[in-house]
């Protein structure tokens, strides 16, 4: 089989191509799910929040009891040489360390080595029709585990999650605790009441994302409101607006929960003018914050 450009990987501290690249079936990674990963995206061969993002890497893998098996800048220079390698401009790095190979057993011993991989795929921006007229998602109780916070590879929750909206034809599955909003299968939550943007403060339930500080930067550039506060999931119902954030989404509408429509008189069921304001925030921001 002919490799294409795109199929470039690492894999502890070699490139190769993807479809040569192995690992162990003893790696726990596989075994358990016992790592920690990131995704970062890039604009124009520059990538976005790089520094975020790789701290981020750092704070699971210290949660995790996983040593750092590369500096800030072996990183950056490990991610630069797979962008330089893909054909396309806009592109999603995947990285991921797990805690390495053993024997299987719930304990690790001591001294493992961890197993380091990082590839990149072409950037699949979101349609223009789901910006136009925003996306449904529907909601779900939180049933994944405890630790929201860590970025760990183990997302059978999230998939499980994940999975039941697309079964309804919906993008995003919005999960609830004990009656207040988490977060969404692989995305974080916001709502807009009276023009401010809230989300939920950040917690062991709740993934930190990296668009957290991004948005706040970007209300504070536009003049809007923005303030993390416990959401009740009658807020989120009852919402003028509702946002989904991640890597991917960028910044995305929600325009129907549960197939009942978002929002309040002429702009019910529509995008709102908050989540106009921050998109168009955003897009400058990717070529002001990428290195």
């Amino acid at each position: 089989m002919t490799a294409l450009p795109e199929s470039l990987c690492y894999l502890n501290g070699e490139m190769t191509r993807l479809c040569d690249a192995k690992v162990s079936v003893l790696d726990r990674g596989f075994i358990f799910g016992d790592g920690a990963y990131e995704a970062i995206p890039v604009y124009g061969r520059r990538l976005f929040r790089f520094d975020e993002h790789i701290a981020r890497l750092g704070r699971s893998l210290d949660k995790l009891r996983i040593p750092h098996p590369l500096t800030d800048v072996q990183w950056l220079a490990v991610l630069r040489e797979l962008v330089a390698a893909h054909p396309a401009d806009d592109q999603v790095l995947y990285l991921q360390v797990t805690r390495g190979v053993a024997p299987r057993d719930h304990v690790p011993p001591p001294g493992m080595v961890p197993t380091v991989f990082a590839m990149t795929n072409t950037f699949k921006p979101v349609p223009a029709e789901q910006r136009h007229q925003g996306v449904a998602c529907t909601t779900a109780r939180d049933f994944r585990w405890e630790r929201g916070d860590i970025k760990a590879t183990s997302l059978l929750g999230a998939v499980l999650a994940r999975m039941m909206s697309a079964e309804q034809g919906a993008v995003e599955t919005i999960l609830f605790r004990d009656g207040w909003l988490t977060e969404a299968s692989h995305s974080n939550v916001w709502i807009v009441q009276e023009g401010a943007l809230l989300g939920v403060p950040k917690s062991e339930h709740v993934l930190e994302g990296i668009r957290y500080d991004l948005l706040r930067e970007l209300c504070e550039e536009v003049g809007i409101a923005y303030n993390l506060r416990p959401i009740a999931e009658a807020d989120v119902r009852a919402a003028d607006e509702v946002l989904l954030s991640a890597a991917t989404k960028e910044v995305l509408p929600v325009t129907r929960i549960d197939g009942e429509e978002v929002g309040h008189g002429a702009l019910r069921g529509k995008p709102g003018p908050v989540y106009a304001r921050l998109y168009e925030a955003y897009q400058r921001a990717k070529a002001a914050q990428s290195i």
